[in-house]
Protein backbone atom coordinates (compact mmCIF):
# COMPACT_ATOMS: atom_id res chain seq x y z
CA UNK A 1 0.00 0.00 0.00
CA UNK A 2 3.18 2.43 0.90
CA UNK A 3 4.41 1.62 -2.63
CA UNK A 4 1.02 2.58 -4.33
CA UNK A 5 1.17 5.69 -2.38
CA UNK A 6 4.49 6.91 -3.50
CA UNK A 7 3.73 6.13 -6.76
CA UNK A 8 0.66 8.67 -6.42
CA UNK A 9 3.16 11.31 -4.62
CA UNK A 10 5.30 10.77 -7.52
CA UNK A 11 3.40 11.17 -10.02
CA UNK A 12 1.33 14.02 -8.52
CA UNK A 13 5.05 15.85 -8.24
CA UNK A 14 5.52 15.16 -11.91
CA UNK A 15 2.27 16.83 -13.52
CA UNK A 16 2.68 19.99 -11.11
CA UNK A 17 6.50 20.32 -12.62
CA UNK A 18 5.42 20.12 -16.02
CA UNK A 19 2.34 22.32 -15.54
CA UNK A 20 4.80 24.90 -13.91
CA UNK A 21 6.95 24.98 -16.70
CA UNK A 22 3.55 25.09 -19.64
CA UNK A 23 3.56 28.75 -17.75
CA UNK A 24 7.30 29.82 -18.19
CA UNK A 25 6.94 32.85 -20.46
CA UNK A 26 10.74 32.68 -21.29
CA UNK A 27 10.44 32.98 -25.22
CA UNK A 28 13.92 33.14 -27.22
CA UNK A 29 14.00 36.06 -29.69
CA UNK A 30 16.15 34.92 -32.71
CA UNK A 31 16.83 37.84 -35.09
CA UNK A 32 17.20 35.45 -38.29
CA UNK A 33 17.02 38.57 -40.23
CA UNK A 34 20.37 40.73 -41.77
CA UNK A 35 19.34 44.01 -39.85
CA UNK A 36 19.85 44.74 -36.00
CA UNK A 37 16.63 44.75 -33.83
CA UNK A 38 16.88 48.29 -32.12
CA UNK A 39 13.82 47.91 -30.64
CA UNK A 40 11.23 45.00 -29.53
CA UNK A 41 7.60 45.49 -27.73
CA UNK A 42 5.63 42.81 -26.43
CA UNK A 43 2.16 43.86 -25.14
CA UNK A 44 -1.05 41.58 -24.00
CA UNK A 45 -3.06 40.87 -27.01
CA UNK A 46 -6.02 42.99 -26.81
CA UNK A 47 -3.59 46.41 -25.41
CA UNK A 48 -3.78 49.40 -27.28
CA UNK A 49 -0.34 50.30 -25.90
CA UNK A 50 3.11 48.75 -27.07
CA UNK A 51 3.97 49.29 -23.71
CA UNK A 52 8.13 49.82 -22.61
CA UNK A 53 10.94 48.66 -25.63
CA UNK A 54 12.08 45.59 -23.95
CA UNK A 55 15.40 46.18 -25.22
CA UNK A 56 16.31 49.69 -23.62
CA UNK A 57 19.64 51.01 -24.85
CA UNK A 58 20.56 47.48 -26.55
CA UNK A 59 19.97 46.34 -29.50
CA UNK A 60 19.72 42.65 -30.59
CA UNK A 61 22.26 42.19 -33.70
CA UNK A 62 21.60 40.28 -37.17
CA UNK A 63 22.01 36.76 -36.07
CA UNK A 64 22.02 36.74 -32.51
CA UNK A 65 19.42 35.73 -29.96
CA UNK A 66 18.17 36.90 -26.57
CA UNK A 67 15.76 35.24 -24.01
CA UNK A 68 13.14 37.41 -22.76
CA UNK A 69 10.64 36.74 -19.87
CA UNK A 70 7.40 38.04 -21.09
CA UNK A 71 5.72 38.45 -18.05
CA UNK A 72 3.72 41.24 -16.86
CA UNK A 73 2.58 39.84 -14.16
CA UNK A 74 -1.24 40.09 -15.79
CA UNK A 75 -1.05 36.04 -15.99
CA UNK A 76 -2.24 36.13 -19.41
CA UNK A 77 -0.18 34.06 -22.08
CA UNK A 78 -1.35 35.60 -25.38
CA UNK A 79 0.92 38.71 -26.56
CA UNK A 80 1.73 40.48 -29.50
CA UNK A 81 5.69 41.09 -30.55
CA UNK A 82 6.96 44.23 -32.54
CA UNK A 83 10.36 44.39 -33.49
CA UNK A 84 11.96 47.65 -35.55
CA UNK A 85 15.01 47.33 -37.98
CA UNK A 86 17.79 49.33 -37.73
CA UNK A 87 16.84 50.51 -41.59
CA UNK A 88 13.33 51.30 -39.84
CA UNK A 89 11.37 48.50 -40.89
CA UNK A 90 8.81 47.00 -38.70
CA UNK A 91 7.71 43.37 -38.34
CA UNK A 92 4.30 42.64 -35.59
CA UNK A 93 3.12 39.38 -35.26
CA UNK A 94 0.25 38.96 -33.06
CA UNK A 95 -1.18 36.25 -30.72
CA UNK A 96 1.30 34.64 -29.89
CA UNK A 97 1.26 32.23 -27.02
CA UNK A 98 4.30 32.50 -25.03
CA UNK A 99 3.81 29.85 -22.39
CA UNK A 100 4.06 27.40 -25.14
CA UNK A 101 6.52 28.86 -27.38
CA UNK A 102 10.17 28.62 -26.52
CA UNK A 103 11.44 30.41 -29.44
CA UNK A 104 10.30 33.17 -32.37
CA UNK A 105 12.31 33.96 -35.04
CA UNK A 106 12.76 37.67 -37.04
CA UNK A 107 13.51 36.23 -40.45
CA UNK A 108 14.23 38.72 -43.75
Amino acid sequence: MKMIAAGLGLAYLLVSVNGAAALDRRVQINNNSSYDIVEFYASNTGTKSWEEDILGKDILPAGHSVVINIDDGSGYCKYDFLAVFEDGDQVTSANNNVCELSQFNFTD
